[in-house]
């Protein structure tokens, strides 16, 4: 990225102070929550920081902040969705064998960057792939349940091993 593209700290500042306020009150809004919009607002400007772009009054900073924070509305919802299920999941469980908190964020992290992977996997691919890993079904039954042969499930896992595989890569070789 051009030095030129970079937000400088005293417009980082500007933008913050100019538009905080407003933000987090359309956060609010859209949450029904104050302390989830006050983290968002953060997260929002934290994003801004990691991801330096270059802003003006021109170019609306308004829409590319609401752009920002609807990502991020959206990460909530899918991570409050996949915290639900698994808390449903633990419900089931007898109360000795619950993890700890640690081991449970630790879970949800982990259930979180499946997700992701999952979510970059064309439909079929991953449908076979959790039918055959969640709900033990044979590739028969997969092959029946997606309306294809037994020969094109096994071809959708094979996609979708070859997925997790180079996505599983790809994730360690980003970690310090």
């Amino acid at each position: 990225m051009p030095a030129s593209d970079i937000i400088t700290q005293p417009q980082l500042h500007t933008l913050y102070a100019d538009h905080h306020g407003w933000l987090q009150a359309w956060l609010r809004k859209k949450l029904g929550c104050v302390f989830t919009a006050e983290d968002l607002t953060q997260d929002t400007f934290l994003r801004l920081l990691l991801r330096p772009r270059q802003l003006d009054e021109k170019q609306n900073p308004r829409a590319y902040l609401t752009t920002i924070a609807k990502g991020l509305m959206v990460d909530h919802w899918r991570r409050a969705e996949i915290e639900g299920v698994w808390l449903a999941a633990m419900m089931e469980l007898p109360g000795a064998t619950h993890p700890s908190a640690e081991y449970q964020a630790i879970i949800v992290e982990t259930l979180m960057e499946v997700d992701r992977i999952l979510a970059n996997l064309a439909e079929k691919p991953r449908a076979a792939f959790l039918l055959a890993h969640l709900h033990d079904l044979t590739y028969a039954e997969i092959g029946a349940r997606l309306q294809v042969s037994e020969r094109m499930v096994k071809k959708y896992m094979a996609q979708a091993m070859l997925h997790c595989l180079s996505a599983g890569a790809s994730f360690r070789a980003a970690q310090p």
